[in-house]
């Protein structure tokens, strides 16, 4: 937090997994005090706590060439999609169990296909949080995709959302708008890149309402992208 004074002025978020990767989040000066160099010091002071690091973001587009001076660069855009909830689904999907079920290795191992760094601390709370539910999709004893949908202060928020196939995107993602219940609002943050989870967030009728770019400081981290159709959060990566 940046204060002046006793007012809190400025906030940012700079996150280590591992001490190789660093996401930055919750970059946020308030409107009246913008412009006059406040902002610019808390952004120095997590790009230094995570100096040595493949640094990414999730920035508002307007902020790119800004982003870029400190050496970010383009990786593609995500955009945040909103829909509503569903009503039922079908009861015989026998391969959907919640995810405390699934051995912790073994999620962490799916995790691993999605994120550049492991997190198992972060899965162990990310998956607990009040009025949520975590799912995944197995089968012959493998895990082939997973879910979790949590409350928001509008609505419900999907993410993460990995998926070895659509078919397994579609039976998760409709298990998780039932729990919502029906024509609650529900949002889902979707690689651009990711042709395919496009094409099913136009398929069940939700619209963009938001992007963003997502960049990093140094190569593009070597994950699945076609199988991510959730990212997991923009603030945390």
């Amino acid at each position: 937090m940046g204060f002046l004074g006793n007012e809190p002025v400025s906030c940012i978020s700079a996150v280590s997994y591992g001490g190789e990767f660093g996401f930055l989040g919750f970059y946020i000066t308030k409107p009246e005090y913008r412009g006059k160099g406040y902002g610019i010091q808390v952004w120095n002071k997590a790009m230094e706590y995570l100096r040595s690091q493949n640094i990414g973001l999730d920035g508002v587009v307007a902020q790119q060439e800004n982003y870029k001076k400190s050496g970010f660069k383009l990786a593609y855009r995500n955009i945040r999609y909103e829909g509503r909830g569903a009503s039922r689904v079908e009861d015989n999907l026998t391969n959907i169990v919640e995810l405390s079920a699934i051995p912790f290795e073994q999620l962490l191992k799916y995790d691993s296909l999605f994120f550049p760094a492991p997190r198992p601390q972060f899965i162990r709370l990310w998956m607990k949080q009040p009025e949520s539910l975590a799912i995944g999709f197995t089968e012959n004893g493998e895990l082939k995709g997973y879910g979790m949908i949590r409350r928001c202060r509008t609505g419900y928020k999907i993410g993460p959302l990995f998926a070895d196939n659509e078919n397994i995107f579609e039976q998760l993602f409709n298990k998780l708008s039932v729990f919502v219940g029906e024509n609650a609002p529900l949002f889902l943050d979707v690689p651009e890149i990711n042709k395919a989870a496009v094409t099913l967030a136009n398929k069940y009728r939700m619209k963009p309402m938001f992007e963003t770019a997502r960049m990093y400081t140094k190569q593009l981290p070597v994950i699945d992208l076609d199988k991510v159709f959730g990212v997991t959060t923009f603030e945390l990566g």
